[in-house]
């Protein structure tokens, strides 16, 4: 199950972010891939100031991941990008995030492949034209759940 939506620039990209976080339940595994460029920090930047965050999201390119607590919610947004070893997730304890009620956000995904648990929702960011297009597939029931809320707000 995907769903597909042109965004026109990073303004669209971040409203689009603060869109999807009205789908998402307490736990969610959301990755995030795309060329360097493609939008992946900027959607994660409107996901997480959605929930009241009013600092800076930056990739944690070299922090590989940083902690949000926002009130009752704790978000953690990965970026494997610099990860030259999957096995590296052991020692940043990425199974102990994995089991918290918390959003997950991991940039680079693929970094991790076939160590990764499938995504609830996957999200490939692809430019097209001066904007992007953005894929959103569900890969868990709990995916399927949030996809179908999305495409049902969708008001693109």
């Amino acid at each position: 199950m995907s769903h597909s939506i042109f965004l026109a620039d990073e303004a669209a990209t971040i409203a689009f972010g603060q869109h999807l976080a009205k789908a998402f339940d307490s736990k969610c595994l959301l990755t995030l891939s795309g060329n360097l460029g493609s939008g992946k920090t900027t959607l994660s930047r409107g996901l997480i100031q959605s929930y009241g965050h009013s600092g800076a999201v930056k990739s944690p390119t070299y922090t590989l991941v940083e902690p949000y607590e926002i009130g009752d919610k704790r978000i953690y947004h990965f970026d494997l990008y610099r990860m030259e070893d999957p096995e590296e997730l052991e020692f940043i304890g990425l199974w102990d995030y994995l089991t918290e009620e918390a959003l997950i956000i991991i940039e680079w995904p693929e970094k991790a492949f076939g160590v990764l648990p499938p995504a609830d929702l996957a999200i490939q960011l692809e430019p097209q034209e001066k904007g992007r297009k953005i894929t959103c597939s569900a890969n868990t029931l709990p995916g399927e759940t949030m996809l179908k809320k999305l495409a049902a707000t969708d008001q693109s």
